[in-house]
């Protein structure tokens, strides 16, 4: 009886060792990753007009000017963007 229980449970192992394998490998070849709706979208990246870094348009410091909606990594970026735009337009 206990090698019964045995040749089941190294049977059950072997059986989820499989499935996990085999998802694993359907994700790498262009499946679904971590069974989330391929057509997803988390969030959209946006870049940052003054140090042009992509980041998460949710993590963005929004500014309007010149009637566009722009955004920004930080506070200091949109600082400096706004400093280089007065510069150019007192020329």
């Amino acid at each position: 009886m206990l090698r019964l229980l045995i040749i089941a449970a190294l049977v059950y192992f072997l059986y989820r060792m499989f499935t996990r394998w085999m998802a694993g490998h359907s994700a790498s070849s262009g499946g679904a990753v971590n069974h989330r709706d391929a057509d997803a979208i988390d969030d959209i990246m946006v870049k940052d007009p003054q140090c042009e870094v992509f980041f998460p348009k949710n993590e963005a410091v929004r500014a309007r000017i010149g009637g566009r909606d722009l955004f920004f990594c930080s506070t200091e970026c949109r600082d400096k963007f706004l400093e280089n735009q007065s510069r150019v337009e007192g020329k």
